[in-house]
């Protein structure tokens, strides 16, 4: 065993996210002083062009049992939200495999039930950083659920159900004269439902303005700076980059990720964690939007943004680093078109891939690995945005106080 002090006074963050980002300032509430690593830049990862959904009563398990029928009819369809590329790849197997085996009712709702205390507790972590320094905020919905046809409503409305089950509220009602206060719906769309008790925010300036929160406070941000490896010694952890000198730190913590694995594994961080990519672009509309729009049975969600409306889709399971696909913007732009109006699909901006990580169970991984003084956050999946702020705080509590918040304890990143 490595010496390390009860209650550490320095720490380096690897990973510019949300996540990362929330971390570092809940650290710097303990009173631990900060620096953060990023290989790019602020929110250059999964956290610049997602759909800036805050969604507790939506963070659910990615595997559920519709995969089953559903994923068999997307591996052969090309243009299918869900995305698989046809390639030998003896490690993307593995992890579909696992994904496909917690595709279960069971499986679904003990990851429920792991996943509704930090769901519970997530808004207010957005609010105790805007009231705290940090300057931005977030938006109330009413979120907008569309679906073609009414049978289509069924397996959403019922996921919800099982997710006030599990302990949240969410409010959903059936809108009526739904064009009147979404005119970019068009008459393909019959059945819509109001989703009350979540948030939006343009996740973009939101990152960015909590860096300069961290900065504020004294942190220092690095990017540029690619980590290859960690070396424990007497002056605590040494993070070694591939361009800058090492950055020395009593803990660290691993927030990089659908790029995770490369520093977790050897640190006994076993789970399989895939990079599943989201797409987005952002397109004009003839009246500002006011509200985020989801088509579940699409897979596509839509958020007002900078006075257009981005829309983002696809789960692409890929390496983090390939290059962008444009079939798949074509993909998202052929489901969407007969479902909208007064807008302008032809002239895109802002678009973007990014990698999420995905883990086989849906949990993430937060806590602390084999190495002494080194931690992990990462795994989210597609809730990396909504469910940062809260990992943040729980995680600094672990390692400020060496007690692991009950929260966080289904999260065991050795499990």
């Amino acid at each position: 065993m490595y010496p390390r002090a009860a209650a550490p006074r320095t720490a380096v963050v690897v990973g510019a996210g949300m996540v990362g980002l929330s971390t570092a300032w809940h650290l710097q509430e303990q009173g631990v002083e900060v620096t953060v690593l990023d290989r790019s830049g602020v929110g250059a990862g999964a956290s610049w062009g997602n759909a800036g959904w805050l969604t507790p009563g939506m963070a659910m398990p990615l595997s559920d049992p519709s995969l089953w029928s559903y994923g068999a009819k997307a591996l052969l369809d090309p243009a299918a939200p869900l995305h698989i590329p046809a390639r030998l790849d003896p490690q993307l197997w593995s992890f579909l495999l696992r994904f496909a085996a917690h595709a279960t009712p069971g499986a679904w709702a003990k990851a429920m039930a792991a996943l509704t205390p930090i769901d519970r507790m997530a808004l207010e972590c957005f609010d105790e950083l805007t009231s705290s320094g940090v300057q931005a905020h977030t938006r109330k919905g009413p979120f907008i659920i569309g679906f073609e046809k009414e049978a289509q409503s069924v397996p959403f409305v019922e996921e919800i159900h099982h997710v006030e089950a599990a302990g949240q509220r969410v409010p959903l009602e059936r809108l009526e004269n739904a064009r009147l206060k979404v005119p970019q719906l068009s008459a393909n769309v019959e059945s819509v439902f109001a989703m009350e008790g979540q948030r939006f925010l343009e996740p973009g300036p939101f990152v960015e303005a909590l860096a300069a929160a961290v900065r504020e406070r004294g942190g220092r941000i690095i990017t540029g700076s690619e980590v290859r490896s960690l070396r424990h010694g007497p002056a605590g952890i040494a993070v070694e980059t591939y361009a800058q000198e090492p950055a020395a730190a009593d803990v660290v913590v691993l927030a990089t990720g659908a790029w995770l694995p490369k520093l977790a594994r050897p640190l006994g961080v076993k789970t399989l964690v895939q990079a599943g990519r989201g797409y987005s672009f952002s397109v004009a509309t003839d009246q500002p939007a006011e509200f985020p729009i989801y088509f579940p049975a699409r897979r596509v969600a839509c958020t007002p943004y900078q006075g257009r409306l981005r829309i983002a889709g696809t789960m692409e399971f890929r390496g983090p680093d390939e290059p962008l696909q444009t079939g798949r913007i074509d993909a998202i732009l052929a489901s969407v078109r007969p479902l909208f109006q007064n807008m302008d699909l032809t002239e895109l901006q802002d678009i973007w891939v990014g990698p999420r990580p995905v883990t086989p169970d849906g949990l993430p991984l937060i806590g602390a690995t084999k190495a002494p003084g080194v931690y992990v956050a990462g795994g989210h999946g597609m809730w990396g945005i909504v469910l940062g702020p809260a990992t943040g705080k729980l995680l600094a509590e672990q390692i400020v106080t060496g007690s692991t918040p009950d929260a966080i304890r289904p999260f065991n990143p050795l499990r």
